[in-house]
């Protein structure tokens, strides 16, 4: 069988967070990868496997400093999330609202780092930056600088247990690699298969899932199957409750 491959969308290292792109045969896994300097490494092949999982919900969490300027002028979160349970959210978005219900308890530190984001703006007036709708169905969002490379200035280790799963309707982190994770998040519109190897932490409803459906619809801006969407998608707020 011949295997087709979508050329990877690969972000500017170290700057971007990367969700790389092979759409495989359809008897082989799908992946999105990071890459930390060389552009194959960490990437899935066929008959290769996914990262080993880690997990790290505990009652503090750690966000340290990187080297890069936070794309807006944000503070690090707490290191003690005040988040329990489901916590509903609504993204407001040029599309609509989007309802979501973030997972506090399976993962504390990334759901932390969300509200802290969304508390001092950080995500209003963000476009979703990329639409990909062959092999992999997600949207990514949550990067000021509307280009893939930007970022809140500190990074966080995954919250992994190895059953994460992707079907539409996941709310789950981006990342460059392990224990990369910032600012940016990708929405699962169709069930997509990925390695547990990125952090789901919440999910959207029927209602707000179809709306994201409808926006891939309509394609991206080349025409292709990786891009910008062709109907912008302007995040307006976050808000919590």
């Amino acid at each position: 069988m011949r295997t087709s491959v979508i050329a990877p969308f690969r972000l500017r290292v170290p700057s971007r967070l990367r969700l790389a792109l092979l759409a495989l045969s359809a008897a082989a896994a799908l992946a999105l990868a990071g890459c930390a300097s060389a552009p194959d490494s960490g990437s899935a092949q066929p008959g290769g496997q996914a990262p080993a999982p880690t997990s790290t919900a505990s009652d503090t969490c750690t966000y340290p400093a990187g080297t890069r300027t936070p794309s807006k002028e944000v503070t690090a979160p707490p290191a003690e999330p005040d988040a329990a349970g489901d916590v509903p959210v609504t993204i407001a978005t040029s599309i609509g609202d989007l309802a979501v219900t973030l997972d506090a308890d399976t993962t504390p530190c990334t759901v932390n780092s969300f509200l802290s984001l969304a508390q001092q703006g950080y995500f209003d007036g963000t476009n979703c930056h990329r639409l990909t709708t062959e092999g992999i169905f997600v949207l990514q969002c949550g990067d000021p600088t509307g280009t893939g490379t930007g970022g809140p200035g500190y990074s966080f280790p995954d919250e992994l247990d190895g059953t994460e799963t992707y079907p539409a309707g996941t709310l789950a982190m981006a990342n460059a690699g392990p224990d990369t994770n910032g600012s940016q998040f990708f929405i699962v519109y169709a069930d997509t298969q990925l390695p547990p190897s990125y952090t789901v932490f919440g999910h959207l409803d029927e209602a707000s899932t179809s709306t994201v459906a409808d926006v891939a619809a309509a394609g991206t801006e080349s025409g292709g199957p990786d891009g910008a969407p062709k109907t912008p998608v302007t995040i307006t707020g976050v808000t919590r409750g």
